[in-house]
């Protein structure tokens, strides 16, 4: 029965935290960029600040190294790999991404063995192609295999776009990405494979004593910026995935398709300065604070209470506070006995009718089912007449 009367529940929360939210839709359209691509995302939320063409497909060019360090970063995480592995550096990897090949390299010598870690700094701070084509050897074969591998693991972590022909962004027609994908891609690192990040802040690397400045110019400037990864060729421009922290707050950007490195440079920390500027975060409930109630149909109590597992976070200017709507939403009545720690819902955030950003609820007590058919008659008949 209760199986006809289920819907969803829109629940307006408490009117003082409405007024601490704020939708960044309909003010991204002020800031200008040269960038082909960009996206400006609050790294803690999610949420996007700015966007400007985030979904067009794209030549990443080493801007996808960031995939081929997730294979790495997660394989050692499982303890398929270690850091003192080593992996042999084939003469195609020599041809292809060496010296010869007139890319990025670590100029790593033909046919030697090279600790794991020493090609995670190569691929990281210098770019190397070479070394990225080592550990696509080592991991699968071949890069073809391990550009099918990447492609698979992508789509289970929600890149739905991205295509992966090969480990270094070197051109290929079917090699694409998304802004939004890379600035996704980025955060997964970043909070996800927090032990590796580290290595995206390292300024500089020697190998075969040949010493090498990280290309991300953003490391240095007194900006915040710790990470991630810069890109180049001639189909697809300049671009770079950066993150920055300040304040507590860490925002990623993504830009694409500039003319020049000055340009990316330039644009980069223009957005970035204008992203920590404009929006403030605002922390709505703590972790595990009750967020609001969801009706339970049948059970020895009438309500649940719910909660966010993580602080409730938003980034927003002044002038968005008055604009925005936040409601709890789920599908019920809820039909006893309820367990804890179960997700039924989501907080959501809109602004003008139009969905900004949205976090999971779970449940925080438990409810009993009421064996009592009168009880059960009454919370029918209340649900039929008003909706619960």
């Amino acid at each position: 029965m209760v199986r006809t009367l289920q819907h969803t529940f829109i629940c307006m929360i408490a009117a003082t935290a409405l007024l601490l939210v704020g939708s960044n839709a309909a003010y991204a359209a002020k800031f200008a960029t040269s960038a082909r691509n960009a996206i400006l995302i609050d790294a803690g939320t999610g949420e996007v600040l700015f966007e400007k063409n985030p979904d067009g497909l794209m030549p990443p060019a080493s801007m996808s190294k960031l995939m081929t360090m997730v294979m790495v970063f997660e394989a050692l995480k499982g303890r398929q790999l270690t850091l003192e592995d080593k992996f042999f550096v084939s003469e195609n990897a020599w041809k292809s991404g060496g010296a010869t090949s007139g890319g990025s390299t670590m100029y790593a010598k033909v046919n030697s063995d090279l600790k794991l870690e020493d090609l995670i700094r190569g691929v990281i701070v210098q770019s190397a192609n070479d070394a990225c084509i080592a550990i696509a050897e080592g991991l699968s074969g071949s890069e073809e295999a391990f550009g099918e591998a990447m492609t698979k693991r992508a789509r289970e972590l929600g890149l739905e776009k991205s295509t992966f022909k090969n480990a270094t962004g070197l051109p290929d027609p079917e090699h694409k990405m998304t802004a939004r994908e890379l600035a996704k891609l980025a955060r997964h690192i970043i909070y996800e494979l927090p032990e590796f990040y580290k290595y995206y802040s390292e300024r500089e690397f020697t190998w075969n004593k040949i010493t090498q400045q990280n290309r991300n110019p953003l490391l240095y400037m007194d900006i915040g910026a710790d990470g991630l990864k810069t890109g180049y060729t001639r189909e697809a421009g300049y671009g770079l995935v950066a993150s920055a922290v300040r304040d507590g707050r860490r925002l990623i950007m993504v830009l694409a398709g500039m003319k020049s490195s000055k340009a990316r440079r330039v644009e980069a920390r223009k957005l970035l300065d204008w992203g920590f500027r404009r929006f403030r975060s605002f922390v709505l409930f703590q972790r595990g604070q009750t967020v609001g109630h969801a009706r339970v149909w049948g059970g020895t109590e009438g309500w649940v209470q719910l909660m966010s597992k993580e602080p409730v976070r938003v980034m927003l200017t002044p002038d968005e506070r008055k604009q925005v709507r936040a409601e709890v939403v789920y599908d019920g009545p809820l039909q006893a006995p309820v367990q804890p720690g179960t997700q039924i819902g989501k907080l959501r955030f809109a602004v003008a009718g139009s969905e900004v950003s949205e976090v999971p609820l779970f449940v925080v007590n438990s409810v009993e089912e009421d064996q009592r058919p009168w009880k059960r008659a009454i919370d029918t008949l209340k649900f039929m007449i008003f909706g619960g």
